[in-house]
């Protein structure tokens, strides 16, 4: 995906503050407003940025029990699985993965009686494994241009003949 500096700044401020107004954005890119609504129209456009949306801390809604949750689903069950499981509005995160598990859940509970409840759940179609979460070193770490470009030095992208 072609991406100029402009649009690599616009991103850069828009992940850091979805509230920023265009005009803003414009003054800190030097451009027009317009020309920074037309930049983030043809960013969505092209599938680069899917949306806008408040982060909300679980633990000053009430939630203050956060667990991963490793499922090994039986390949029969995956249907009713992503039904009941997935469904559940606990769940945070849910990323289907390579490995001895199949599921990686981040859920958000009020209690350990209701983490309790939510494995139980997902015992029905596999063997889980439970992890509570202390705090999270790096969570929502937006995508920037380093992260596409590779470390001088490594080795991120094959070069296969």
């Amino acid at each position: 995906m072609d991406l100029d500096e402009i649009d690599w700044r616009i991103l850069d401020l828009l992940q850091a503050d979805g509230r920023l107004s265009f005009s803003e954005v414009g003054r800190r890119v030097a451009l027009s407003a317009p020309a920074v609504t037309e930049r983030v129209r043809r960013l969505e456009q092209r599938g680069v940025i899917t949306g806008f949306r408040a982060t909300v801390d679980p633990r000053a809604v009430g939630l203050p029990v956060e667990a991963i949750v490793r499922v090994r689903v039986r390949s029969l069950d995956t249907p009713r699985f992503r039904q009941h499981v997935l469904a559940l509005p606990q769940a945070m995160d849910a990323d289907h993965v390579t490995g001895e598990d199949c599921w990686l859940l981040r859920v958000v509970c009020a209690s350990m009686l209701e983490l309790e409840a939510i494995v139980e759940q997902a015992q029905r179609f596999g063997d889980t494994t439970t992890s509570l979460v202390f705090s999270s070193a790096v969570r929502g770490r937006p995508v920037t241009r380093e992260t596409v470009e590779p470390v001088q030095g490594t080795n991120s992208r094959s070069t296969a003949s």
